[in-house]
């Protein structure tokens, strides 16, 4: 059995209660050792087998997990933060979907509500923002036409641009291209729940000069939109006194 697990965002105690269970019964564990808080191996049994994906190509992964399969071992697959994000996962899984291997997944907290909560913040504000568009910028991997940060940038809502540190002026020229301001409040959240976690509050302008005056080159997370200074937004309806929900019959006006 191969279990993908997600590490979580950083510290050792933020990942699930069933995550830590079985890193405590995996007979071999391969993680994502450039991403992953190396804590976490802490929970393993003394007998683990233990790799670092870092260094390894998706067949050396894949050729550990085939030789505990034929011992009968179990596998656990640390990703960092929730696997569904950036983690490779899918490639993984045909394979194993190929060759009759079992497996399951079990979810993660992500970076992004990591770094949500490094910043005490809350994506969805009524009359600010009701989405997140979860994004980042084309690099050596590309990004399909259609999702461009211009044409994300168009709708307003808030964005979490992920793996994108190291082109910040870019960033800010094609946000402000789509529709953003220079103003728009934005953040760079630098290793979200670690214990060296650093946060900025700056705006789509400063980006680039932001993360060059505090030396944050890679790792972080960059948050657009109104949300990020709490600017004027109404209370949510469901706790609102006269609102009648399914529990509760709500009071007419004064």
């Amino acid at each position: 059995m191969v279990h993908f697990v997600g590490a979580g965002s950083g510290a050792a105690d933020l990942i699930t209660v069933r995550g830590m269970r079985l890193l405590e019964q995996a007979d071999v564990i391969i993680y994502a050792g450039s991403l992953v808080n190396p804590e976490l191996l802490e929970y393993k049994k003394e007998s683990c087998e233990v790799y670092n994906s870092a260094k390894m190509t998706l067949e050396e992964v894949l050729d550990v997990i085939f030789a505990a399969e034929e011992k009968g071992l179990t596998t656990v697959r640390l990703h960092t933060g929730d696997p569904s994000l950036y983690g490779a996962i899918r490639e993984q899984m045909d394979v194993l979907d190929e060759k009759g291997i079992a497996y399951d997944y079990c979810p993660g907290v992500s970076s992004f509500c990591g770094a949500a909560s490094a910043l005490n913040l809350e994506y969805t504000l009524p009359d600010v923002s009701q989405s997140v568009i979860i994004t980042r910028m084309a690099g050596r991997t590309p990004v399909p036409e259609k999702e461009s940060i211009e044409s994300f940038a168009a709708h307003q809502a808030t964005m979490v641009v992920f793996l994108s540190t190291g082109m910040l002026d870019e960033l800010s020229r094609r946000l402000i291209a789509g529709g953003y301001t220079a103003d728009t409040p934005a953040a760079i959240v630098y290793k979200a729940t670690w214990e060296d976690e650093k946060k900025f509050i700056c705006t789509v302008g400063t980006l680039a000069q932001t993360a060059r005056e505090n030396h944050i080159t890679k790792t972080a997370l960059m948050i657009i939109g109104d949300v990020v200074t709490h600017s004027r937004y109404n209370r949510s309806e469901l706790y609102n006194p006269e609102f009648t929900t399914e529990f509760r019959e709500g009071t007419k006006k004064a």
